[in-house]
C-alpha cells in the first residue's frame, strides 16, 4: 500500500469472523477509510485481506504487541497519525456474583478495562497529530443490573466512566471520544466457552435458566452487519441530531445507543437527560482550556 495514502485511518480491534468488529472494518471500509484490521494473529483475518483490508497482529492485553502494533502504524501512514481507534475488543463471562472466580475476574477487567487504557495511551498520540475521534464500544450491561454478569457489567461500566472522562481530557485537544451503548447484536462474544454452576451454588435451582442467560444477548439480536453500518454512520463527520448537524461544525454524538433494545434502555434509564453540561463545567473548573495555548507545553 503506498505509503502517501491520503485516505483517513481506523484502527479496530477484535476483527476476528462472525464479530462486531469484522464488520466494523467492512463498513468503514466500504465508506473509503483505510482500515487496519486487527486480531490475535492475521491468519485470523484473511477474508479482510482479500478485500483489501490491511490486517496487524494485536494482543490487547500485551504491552509489547500494543507498542509493536502503534509502531506498525506509524510506519504504514509514514508518521501521519491515526483519525480513528476503534476499541472493539471484548470478552464476556457469565456468572453469578456469588459464583465468580477472582482471576478470570482479573482476566476480564484486563481486557475490557485495562488494556484499553493502555491502547489508549499508546495511541493519542497519533489521534492528537490527527485531531482524531476515539471509539468506546461499551454495552447495555453496563447501564443495567444484567442478571448473572457482575463481573462484565462492571467492566463496562468502568469502560464507559473512563471514556466520559478521557472525553473531558482530550477535548481541548480536539480528539472526540464517542461511546456505543451496544444492546443485543448478533456476535461471537459468548461463543468461546459453555460454563456452568459451582456444584454448591446457591443458583442451582436455576441451572436451565442460567444456560439460556449465557445466549440470551443474541435473542432478537440486531445483525453486527447492520449495527456496524450504523455505528459507522455516526461517528464519521456530518453525523449528529437535526438541526445541531448543520449548525455547529461537529455534532456528532458522545453517546450512540445501538443494538436491540438499546433505544428502550436509553428512554427507561433517563438517558435522554443526559448533556454535556459536565463536560463543559469540569473544563472551565480545571482550566483545560489552557492546553489550547501553543506555550502550554513549553518547559524552561
Amino acid at each position: 500500500m503506498n505509503t502517501q495514502d491520503a485516505r483517513k485511518t481506523v484502527l479496530i480491534t477484535g476483527c476476528a469472523p462472525g464479530g462486531i468488529g469484522h464488520s466494523l472494518a467492512l463498513a468503514f471500509h466500504a465508506r473509503g477509510l483505510r482500515v487496519f484490521a486487527t486480531a490475535r494473529s492475521t491468519e485470523q483475518l484473511s477474508s479482510l485481506s482479500k478485500d483489501g483490508i490491511e490486517t496487524l497482529s494485536l494482543v490487547v492485553d500485551n504491552d509489547e504487541s500494543i507498542q509493536s502494533c502503534k509502531s506498525a502504524v506509524e510506519k504504514l501512514t509514514a508518521g501521519r497519525g491515526l483519525d480513528y481507534l476503534v476499541n472493539n475488543a471484548g470478552v464476556s463471562y457469565v456468572m453469578p456474583a456469588l459464583d465468580i472466580d477472582m482471576a478470570e475476574a482479573r482476566r476480564i477487567f484486563d481486557v475490557n478495562l485495562f488494556a484499553i487504557m493502555r491502547i489508549c495511551q499508546v495511541f493519542c498520540p497519533l489521534l492528537i497529530q490527527s485531531k482524531g475521534t476515539i471509539v468506546m464500544i461499551g454495552s447495555l450491561a453496563g447501564v443495567i443490573p444484567y442478571v448473572f454478569g457482575s463481573v462484565y457489567n462492571a467492566s463496562k461500566a468502568a469502560l464507559h466512566a473512563y471514556a466520559n472522562t478521557l472525553r473531558v481530557e482530550l477535548t481541548p485537544l480536539d480528539v472526540k471520544v464517542i461511546t456505543i451503548v451496544t444492546g443485543g447484536v448478533k456476535s461471537r462474544i459468548n461463543t468461546h466457552v459453555t460454563r456452568v454452576l459451582p456444584e454448591d451454588s446457591i443458583y442451582a435451582p436455576l441451572e436451565e435458566d442460567y444456560l439460556r442467560r449465557q445466549g440470551h444477548s443474541q435473542e432478537g439480536a440486531m445483525s453486527n452487519e447492520a449495527y456496524a453500518d450504523s455505528v459507522v454512520r455516526q461517528v464519521l463527520p456530518g453525523a449528529g441530531p437535526w438541526p445541531w448537524r448543520w449548525l455547529l461544525t461537529d455534532a456528532r454524538r458522545r453517546w450512540i445507543w445501538e443494538g436491540n433494545k438499546s433505544w428502550l434502555v436509553h428512554f427507561l434509564s433517563g438517558g435522554w437527560t443526559w448533556s454535556g453540561v459536565f463536560d463543559w463545567y469540569l473544563i472551565r473548573l480545571f482550566q483545560l482550556w489552557k492546553l489550547k495555548s501553543p506555550n502550554t507545553n513549553k518547559r524552561d
